[in-house]
C-alpha cells in the first residue's frame, strides 16, 4: 500500500512538472510570436499578471495563469535562469537560451522582490530580428548623408543620445556594421554585449572582476584600435578616456541618456568635461526616439481631434493617417516601430556658446538657427508621410 502511494505521488509530481513546463513555454512562445521586447510578470491583488511590451507599450498576455500554478511558474523560471529558487528576499539576474521555431532567443531575466511579491522582467533578444543597416532604421535621406559623413572621419567623438529603450545601442551597432571591414580594427566595451558582430572585438564589463568601463578602455587603447565603441558614458573618468582616445586618432562612438541633442552637450559639461575639449573632439550628437508605425493592413486617412490641430498650429501636416485596427495588429492600429531623429553638428556659433558654458535652451535655439531639424519636426514629417501618427509623435517627444 505504501509503495502504491509513493508511486502515485511520483506520477502526480511528474504531471505537475510537465504542466509547469508547458505553461512557461506557452508564455515564452506567446511573447516571441507577438514580437515582444519584454515580459513582465508581477502580482496585483494577490494574483499573477503577465504583460508583454510590444512596440514599446504594455499589453496583457494571451496566456491565462491558473491560480494554483502561479508559484510553480516562478519556480520554473528560476530553474531555467539558473537562479536560487529558494531565495525570495534578494534581487537576482539570470539568463535563458531558447529556440522557438528555428530561431534562437537570448532571455535576460531580472527578479526583484516587492511588497506584493517577486517581479520578473524578461528582456527578449533575438539576433534574427535585429536590423543592422543604417538605411533601414528611420533616417531621412539628409540625416543619413550627414551621419555617413560623420563616421568617415578618422578621429573624434560621436554620441548617440536618447532615453532608455530608444534604440541607441542598435544605432551604434548599425554604424559598426557599416564601418566593419578588414582594413580597420574595431573594439567595444559593453554592459552587456547584446549582439555579436563578426570581425569586431567585443568586451563585456565585469565589475565583480574589476573590469570597469574605464579600466577596459585603458587596456583597449594598447590594442591599436581604429574605432572604439563604449556602451555608455557613466562618469567623468570614462568620458575623459574617451576624449583622450578621440584626441589621439581614434573614432569613438558612445551613448548618453539625454532627451535631445543640445541636452547631450549640456550633460557633457555638467559631468565635468572642459568646454574646449568638447569643442575639439565632438563631431556631433544624434538623438533618437522610437515611435510606433501605422499598421499597413488597416491604414486610413482621418481628421484628428481639435486639441491636436490646435497644438500643431501652422505646422500641422496636410494629411493625417492612422490604423483603424485589424487582426494583423491585434486591433491596436500599430505594428512595428521606427526611429525619429535629431542631429546636431558643431559649428562656430555653437562652439562659442559651449565655450561660454551656455545652458541647454540657448544651445537648442542656436542649433535650430544653424539648421538642426528637431525630433518633433522629424516625427511630424513621418506622420505626414503616413509612417506614424501625430498622436504618437506628441506622446513620444519630450523636447
Amino acid at each position: 500500500m505504501k509503495n502504491s502511494t509513493k508511486k502515485t505521488q511520483a506520477v502526480n509530481a511528474g504531471k505537475q512538472e510537465d504542466a509547469d513546463i508547458k505553461l512557461v513555454s506557452a508564455i515564452l512562445l506567446d511573447a516571441c510570436e507577438n514580437r515582444a521586447s519584454d515580459i513582465h510578470i508581477e502580482w496585483v491583488a494577490g494574483k499573477m499578471r503577465v504583460r508583454l511590451r510590444v512596440d514599446g507599450c504594455l499589453r496583457e498576455s494571451n496566456v491565462p495563469i491558473p491560480a494554483e500554478m502561479q508559484n510553480q511558474v516562478i519556480t520554473r523560471l528560476k530553474i531555467m535562469a539558473d537562479l536560487n529558487e529558494k531565495e525570495a528576499r534578494l534581487p537576482q539576474d539570470g539568463r535563458i537560451l531558447i529556440k522557438v521555431k528555428d530561431k534562437d532567443y537570448d532571455l535576460r531575466v531580472s527578479v526583484v522582490p516587492y511588497t506584493t511579491g517577486e517581479s520578473f522582467v524578461i528582456r527578449i533578444l533575438s539576433r534574427q530580428t535585429v536590423v543592422l543597416e543604417l538605411d533601414r532604421i528611420g533616417f531621412t535621406q539628409s540625416n543619413l548623408e550627414k551621419l555617413r559623413h560623420w563616421i568617415k572621419r578618422p578621429n573624434g567623438l560621436i554620441i548617440a543620445g536618447g532615453v532608455t529603450g530608444s534604440g541607441k545601442t542598435t544605432l551604434l551597432y548599425c554604424i559598426l556594421q557599416t564601418l566593419n571591414s578588414p582594413e580597420v580594427k574595431i573594439t567595444t566595451v559593453e554592459d552587456p554585449v547584446e549582439y555579436i558582430i563578426e570581425g569586431v572585438n567585443q568586451q563585456m564589463v565585469n565589475v565583480n572582476a574589476g573590469v570597469t568601463f574605464a579600466r577596459a578602455l585603458r587596456c583597449q587603447l594598447r590594442q591599436d584600435p581604429d574605432i572604439m565603441l563604449v556602451g555608455e558614458i557613466r562618469d567623468l573618468e570614462t568620458v575623459q578616456i574617451e576624449i583622450q582616445a578621440a584626441l589621439t586618432g581614434h573614432l569613438v562612438l558612445t551613448t548618453l541618456h539625454t532627451p535631445g541633442a543640445p541636452e547631450t552637450i549640456r550633460r557633457l559639461l555638467d559631468i565635468g568635461v572642459e568646454p574646449f575639449l568638447v569643442n575639439n573632439t565632438l563631431i556631433g550628437t544624434v538623438n533618437q526616439m522610437l515611435v510606433r508605425k501605422i499598421c499597413e493592413h488597416c491604414k486610413e486617412e482621418y481628421k484628428p481631434e481639435d486639441w491636436v490641430m490646435d497644438f500643431l498650429g501652422p505646422h500641422k501636416p496636410k494629411q493625417f493617417f492612422r490604423g483603424k485596427g485589424c487582426a494583423k495588429c491585434h486591433n491596436f492600429g500599430y505594428r512595428g516601430r521606427t526611429a525619429i531623429h535629431e542631429m546636431l553638428e558643431l559649428d562656430d556659433p555653437l562652439r562659442k556658446l559651449i565655450a561660454k558654458d551656455a545652458g541647454a535652451e540657448e544651445l537648442r535655439q542656436q542649433a535650430l538657427t544653424s539648421g538642426m531639424i528637431s525630433m518633433k519636426a522629424d516625427g511630424l514629417a513621418k506622420a505626414s508621410q503616413g509612417i506614424t501618427t501625430v498622436e504618437e509623435v506628441l506622446r513620444t517627444c519630450v523636447v
